[in-house]
């Protein structure tokens, strides 16, 4: 059996700043991630892949945004080695400068009429780097927040690290109602695209506070000591790979309908709603909004719901809601109704938190603490990847293709079933207790193995 985050933290007083620090700069990490993908649907087409042909630049700016996800199991390695063997601290922090450092440097970024190539070029650069950012930061606020949770609560605390997604996302919508609303499209396109990017500087802010207010976990803590005291100098990365291999795979195809539900709804609708329905962008904006002040609570209400019936049961009815409403979401889209809009985006995003809620608990109960940051991240950010990265792509070229929203639908579908299907395989990880320090230390591959289908 895997032993779950440990419940007690190191000093009471601390969980206050341990809540701000996995919310706020959560939600300041989401906030620069999605500004990306608002702008990729609304601008970047026109100015950094200009084309005789709309489609043809916003596949393109998609494409771009889709790097993104590639990035990220790439930060769940890299941050996930170094979380497991110096502290999730240390690696939290590393990635919030990352991230705030790297969406700056995009919003001073010279378009492709100022620099020709070397614009989209420099953009491609930039968002590798925000993915490997995200792709480290999740693990260590989801850590600090799960391994520092009171006994029976690791579901509402981990809930508290994935507020960052609404509240980034709710952020980075206001920003840019705000900013279309103001300025006329020529100033958007000139200037005002890059106000929500150079915001990130306030991400900086909040890792400065984190290094210095932030305290370590005590499993972070004793597994640090352990390694020492045994010498142990394998990659935490190959261990987890060889010793839980099925639970990484596994927790990657349930997060494939998470990946691809959220960014459907929140990013390729966008475009379908401006470039198919020709509706206003701030009619989808407010939609979205909406959608992301609903998840906050939402997202609060399912972590601790997990609490009280588990993991499997709350992860479920979300991913299985979210393949059965694509089709009539698409229906209400097609109204250009604002209220019938927002029931559409705010019945998707609902049902993303019926599944993130819970994900951030029951993922980190997936794995020994020697290995939770790298086994965490890494089925976490191999998960979106799949089906968040391609999904506006997909969607884009299906609609071209057919003319119709029908297969949009059917692709959202199919990622609900291949997600059902691993999370029924997943054993149920809420009510386990504390297991001897085996667990941590190690013990033979029969034994790896078994604890992989025990809860």
């Amino acid at each position: 059996m895997s032993q779950p985050p440990s419940r007690s933290a190191g000093k009471s007083a601390s969980l206050p700043r341990i809540i701000m620090v996995s919310s706020a700069g959560s939600a300041i990490e989401w906030f620069d991630f999605f500004s990306y993908g608002t702008a990729a649907a609304l601008v970047f087409n026109e100015l950094f892949f200009p084309a005789s042909d709309p489609l043809v630049g916003t596949l393109l700016a998609f494409v771009t945004f889709a790097i993104g996800f590639v990035a990220r199991p790439l930060g769940g390695i890299v941050f996930g080695h170094f979380g497991d063997r110096v502290g999730r601290k240390p690696a939290l922090v590393t990635a919030l400068f990352l991230m705030g450092g790297s969406t700056a440097v995009i919003g001073l970024l010279p378009t492709y009429d100022a620099i020709g190539v070397a614009a989209p070029l420099l953009l491609v650069v930039l968002r590798l780097l925000q993915g490997i950012a995200v792709g480290g930061q999740w693990g260590g606020a989801v850590l600090i927040a799960t391994e520092n949770a009171p006994r029976g609560r690791r579901g509402l605390y981990g809930s508290f690290a994935q507020l960052g997604v609404p509240a980034g996302l709710m952020l980075s919508s206001l920003v840019f109602l705000l900013t279309t609303s103001a300025l006329d499209e020529e100033q958007f396109a000139t200037w005002g695209w890059r106000v929500p990017f150079l915001c990130s500087i306030a991400l900086i802010v909040v890792a400065i506070y984190a290094q210095f207010q932030l305290e370590e976990t005590k499993d972070s803590r004793q597994v640090k000591e352990e390694r020492e005291a045994s010498g142990a100098s394998r990659s935490p990365v190959v261990e987890v790979l060889r010793r839980h291999p099925r639970n990484v795979l596994l927790a990657a195809g349930a997060v494939v309908i998470v990946g691809a539900g959220f960014y459907l709804f929140v990013t390729y609708m966008l475009a379908y709603g401006t470039a198919v329905l020709g509706m206003p962008k701030s009619t989808l904006l407010n939609a979205v909004l909406v959608g992301a002040a609903l998840q906050i609570p939402a997202l609060m209400a399912f972590g601790a719901l997990s609490d009280r019936i588990g993991r499997r049961k709350v992860y479920l009815a979300g991913a299985l809601g979210m393949g059965l409403w694509a089709y009539p979401a698409f229906v209400l889209m097609n109204t250009e109704r604002w209220p019938l809009v927002t029931l559409a985006l705010v019945g998707g995003q609902l049902l993303f938190a019926c599944m993130y809620g819970p994900q951030a608990a029951f993922f980190s109960e997936l794995f020994t603490a020697r290995v939770r940051y790298s086994g965490a991240s890494l089925g976490y950010q191999l998960g979106v990847m799949l089906g968040g990265a391609f999904t506006p792509i997909i969607a884009t070229w299906l609609y071209a293709k057919y003319g119709s929203f029908v297969p949009v639908a059917g692709f959202l579908a199919v990622a609900a079933a291949v997600s059902c299907v691993c999370v029924l395989v997943l054993s149920e990880t809420y009510q386990q207790e504390e297991t001897e320090p085996e667990a941590v230390t190690g013990g033979s591959d029969a034994h790896d193995e078994a604890s992989l289908t025990a809860s």
